[in-house]
């Protein structure tokens, strides 16, 4: 089979290896389609290694179909031909992957392959970090850092969907109208209102912010971080804004605050499974009638890999951009 594998000047190329051997407990994947994550760009540069036992090229999603399943499989639930989307540790560049079938998912009805792989590794993020990390209750105030992007989106979703009020952050007009169609509650462009006035203006108001998903982190967590309601929860997911940033103590004792960092990419088979069971059982439903979207920024060819990643480089997405392999 070919994948995507990194040369030693990070340059992209589509090249051939063997095939997976689909070990007991797994399935094997003839891949439609891999969703391009941030991560992936981390990956390229050396800086995010795969989980051992995972192949070395990038991918932490797709979507296909079934073309082997292993010994040890429970033959009721999956079988060779079935629509699938997984969420992986790697090696979702390819045209065919290996996977615990722990982590499989059905593909949700009436959606495509490209979009049933822009679901896994973004909405098992966003339902970890704001469902079981911070316990986002109904009436809380939800603030999601860069909303429309993959993450954010689904995020905002997920919030609105148990009855949170929605806060969001966004560069760029097309973006904050994205955001509209939402529902976002308040929106803002940090290309033209300062994202700490808006933290103060929430704690100033009825609605103080509860819970903030963060992919930036940097100089803009301390001083905000105080500025949550009482018990308020942080979770870190990225530090795309920088690695350092000055905290109040006095605050996090006073507020019962609390700052979480979380993962998902090294969390254990069985928490994952977990995890994507709730999805399942919870969101698939709202898939399948339409209150809840995927969105899709843009679809190429793997083979133009080096672009898809360039979107992303470039913050131009507005949701997931996704590779297709058939």
């Amino acid at each position: 089979m070919n994948v995507i594998q990194v040369n030693e000047d990070e340059s992209l190329v589509w090249t051939e290896v063997d095939d997976p051997v689909c070990a007991a407990g797994e399935v094997l994947i003839e891949i439609h389609a891999s969703a391009v994550n941030r991560a992936d760009l981390l990956q390229r540069a050396g800086k995010y290694p795969p989980p051992p036992g995972s192949p070395p090229w990038m991918g932490l999603e797709v979507a296909g179909v079934i073309q082997e399943v292993g010994q040890d499989v429970d033959g009721s639930r999956w079988k060779v031909g079935d629509k699938v989307c997984a969420l992986l540790g790697g090696g979702g560049y390819a045209e065919k992957v290996a996977v615990p079938a722990e982590l499989l998912m059905p593909v949700p009805k009436g959606l495509s392959m490209a979009e049933a792989a822009s679901l896994p590794e973004v909405f098992a993020t966003a339902w970890l970090n704001l469902i079981n990390e911070a316990h986002l209750q109904p009436g809380e105030t939800a603030f999601v850092h860069a909303g429309a992007s993959g993450v954010g989106i689904a995020a905002l979703q997920i919030a609105k969907f148990i009855g949170a009020r929605t806060v969001a952050s966004v560069g760029g007009s097309a973006k904050v109208e994205l955001m509209r169609e939402f529902g976002v509650d308040r929106i803002v462009n940090h290309h033209e209102e300062s994202v700490d006035a808006v933290f103060d203006e929430c704690a100033a108001g009825d609605h103080p912010v509860n819970v903030v998903l963060d992919c930036v982190g940097g100089d803009g967590l301390g001083p905000n971080l105080s500025k949550l309601a009482m018990g308020g929860r942080w979770v870190l997911i990225a530090t795309l804004g920088g690695v350092t940033t000055e905290l109040a103590l006095r605050s996090v004792l006073t507020r019962r605050l609390r700052l979480i960092g979380s993962t998902l990419r090294s969390r254990s088979l069985e928490e994952k499974q977990r995890i994507l069971g709730e999805l399942v059982e919870r969101l698939w439903p709202e898939f399948e009638s339409g209150r809840i979207k995927p969105v899709v920024h843009a679809e190429l060819p793997i083979q133009e890999a080096e672009s898809a990643h360039r979107i992303l480089q470039n913050r131009e997405n507005s949701g997931k951009v996704v590779l297709t392999v058939r």
